[in-house]
């Protein structure tokens, strides 16, 4: 959905929409299970600067929810992953802060994003603000044993027949040091 300042001129823009699963692309390791349904609200705001002119910002408000799948950080297995959010956005038109050369930023103008002349899409702030709510690490559970690092066996469905002395042997270089380490 294309979300434009002509659209908003006479009256906010509601919406209530669902993205179908397989329509965005978030990571690799991310994928969204079934619609992902977003409701919510764009406003158009004018900002005034100076003699004749004016800054079309859109105010973008929505709530979201849905299903994902995110690969485990230990043992790679799938994991399921509720995820809902909101979020209160401000774009501002590309051209509108285009001066030449550095300046700086006040920390309002941080938390403004930019859209392109054709409009805002609705589908890539959702994008953003799903990756954004994801956790940074996911567990399929908290006692995962993960992969063993010599053949790749899943350690949470069987062991390995790896020789557990294969794996300490890269650290057996450092056992020495714990003794020589000297105190202040």
């Amino acid at each position: 959905m294309r979300i434009t300042p002509l659209q908003l001129e006479n009256e906010p823009l509601l919406f209530d929409e669902s993205i179908p699963a397989g329509a965005l692309e978030y990571a690799p390791d991310v994928t969204q299970i079934g619609a992902l349904p977003v409701t919510g609200r764009a406003d158009l705001i004018l900002e005034h600067r100076g003699h004749r002119e004016q800054v079309e910002d859109i105010r973008l408000r929505a709530d979201y929810h849905g299903d994902f799948e995110l690969l485990c950080a230990r043992c790679v297995e799938p994991v399921r992953a509720p995820l809902a959010g909101s979020f209160d956005l401000i774009f501002r038109p590309q051209a509108a802060d285009a001066d030449p050369g550095e300046r700086s930023i006040t920390l309002d103008e941080t938390e403004i994003g930019y859209y392109e002349v054709s409009g805002l899409s609705l589908e890539d702030v959702v994008r953003e603000q799903v990756l954004l709510s994801l956790p940074s690490r996911t567990l399929c559970k908290e006692d995962c044993k993960g992969l063993c690092p010599r053949c790749g066996q899943n350690l949470n469905l069987a062991p390995c027949s790896c020789s557990p002395s294969d794996a300490s042997l890269k650290w057996s270089a450092l056992a020495g040091l714990a003794g020589t380490v000297k105190s202040n």
